[in-house]
């Protein structure tokens, strides 16, 4: 496949595909029920079906669908097992995977970034992809001064498809909510938006790249590869090896899940104070452990700046509710924006709603599982329960809607990695406002 394909026409018929293709399932499924068919049998054989051909299209289309689809992919620990049985084979292929573009476009890519003579910039370049992703492909190369170097290439065509999926992804929006029961997809789709259209921009990618790379130079904990040369659609840094998470979530050991979780960990609460930028893609195919056990970080398309740091109120509000102060928590979260001026929630209920988002804190280390993330989410999808009433009244700022996305989404991935993370010392280290009065720790 050579380029992303671009036609307004043909991405809307794919797109439009999807949800008419579930509603003809859902019809045959009602029929095969009537007459006498396995209703747990024929609901099963309906999501992978309908979760086969989502993820099949999003991965064909690259661009903003694909990338919506790695999104979807980090909230996987929060479905139940027996709906996410059927697709998260599907979901895990999303994470680093996408037909590459033909060698002959990844020249026509490079030399129009580079000139002609781009082949004298490299001792070796090898046309085979070692990656293929939403928006882009890598491919492994020797620098002209001997240094291995991964090639970032984005899609001829990768912006137009880019606006065009977003236009029209609203368009499935209901079917996506059948992937991640009790999301909310049109303020997400939304957000993710603005994070994604700032992608296409290899040369800003590069220059958050370097400031995270300056910033973890010598660390002893993270490498992040430094940036050889840039352009507005090529990026060239230095080669990293390593297990990515992705493979550690499928069948790494549980000091490689405990180290790469508390590595994730203490990148998105101390990125902020550290480089003043918050990495905003937290999904698995971002980050590997290597040999020598450090957190490799080698994509910078997303992130949320934060020259301040994460806002106090925050650590303020977490460090309140551990304590039991329902009252202050309340009052800090309407003078910020968080409870509407005609909304008078009981404090009580405020506390039963907050809480459980800070219960990894009552430990000294946490563990994150698949079963806690979909007790959670189930609270919030129980339309019915008090949680999910509460939710529904409260407010999200936009100056913290990317920070809540990115808290969500990186313990998403903690939960897929089933890691034991000393989540209370990284936070209290590293979170403002956080330290202070002590809450009890078990």
């Amino acid at each position: 496949m050579s380029d992303i394909p671009r036609g307004a026409i043909t991405r809307t018929a794919r797109l439009a595909s999807l949800p008419l293709s579930a509603a003809g399932r859902a019809t045959l499924g009602l029929g095969q029920r009537l007459v006498g068919g396995n209703r747990d049998e024929i609901s099963t054989a309906m999501q992978r079906r309908t979760a086969e051909q989502l993820f099949e299209v999003l991965g064909t289309l690259k661009g903003g669908a694909m990338k919506f689809g790695q999104a979807l992919s980090i909230y996987e620990a929060a479905i139940p097992d027996v709906y996410a049985a059927p697709y998260r084979e599907a979901l895990s292929k999303l994470q680093n995977a996408a037909p590459p573009m033909a060698a002959a476009s990844v020249h026509r890519m490079l030399a129009k970034q580079f000139g002609t003579g781009w082949r004298s910039r490299f001792r070796e370049f090898d046309d085979e992809a070692a990656a293929a992703a939403s928006i882009g492909q890598v491919h492994r190369a020797v620098w002209k001064d001997g240094r291995e170097v991964a090639v970032k290439i984005q899609y001829p065509g990768a912006d137009a498809a880019l606006k065009a999926d977003l236009d029209q992804l609203t368009r499935v929006a209901p079917l996506l909510n059948m992937v991640v029961p009790g999301m909310q997809m049109r303020p997400l789709l939304a957000e993710l938006r603005d994070r994604i259209l700032e992608e296409l921009d290899y040369a800003v990618e590069a220059d958050n790249q370097r400031a995270f790379a300056a910033a973890y130079a010598q660390d002893e904990n993270f490498t992040v590869p430094r940036v050889v040369a840039s352009a507005p659609k090529v990026i060239v840094s230095e080669w990293v090896d390593g297990l990515s998470l992705g493979q550690i979530i499928r069948s790494g050991s549980q000091e490689q899940r405990d180290r790469a979780g508390s590595l994730l960990t203490e990148l998105h609460f101390a990125g902020p104070a550290r480089v003043g930028l918050l990495h905003a893609d937290p999904h698995p195919g971002n980050f590997m452990l290597t040999p020598d056990h450090r957190l490799a970080v080698i994509d910078f398309g997303s992130v949320a700046r934060l020259p301040d740091g994460t806002p106090e109120i925050i650590g303020h509000v977490t460090r309140l509710a551990l304590a039991g102060h329902s009252g202050q928590v309340l009052e800090l979260l309407r003078a910020e924006g968080f409870v509407p001026a005609d909304f008078d929630p009981d404090p009580g209920l405020l506390m039963d709603y907050v809480v459980p988002f800070v219960e990894p804190l009552r430990h000294q280390t946490f563990h994150f599982t698949r079963a806690w993330m979909q007790e959670q989410a189930a609270r919030m999808s129980n339309f019915s329960s008090a949680e999910s009433k509460m939710a529904r009244r409260l407010s999200l700022p936009p100056s913290y809607l990317l920070i809540h996305r990115v808290t969500i989404g990186s313990t998403g991935v903690l939960c897929q990695l089933d890691a034991h993370a000393p989540f209370r010392e990284i936070v209290t280290r590293y979170l403002p406002g956080f330290a202070g009065d002590e809450a009890p720790a078990s």
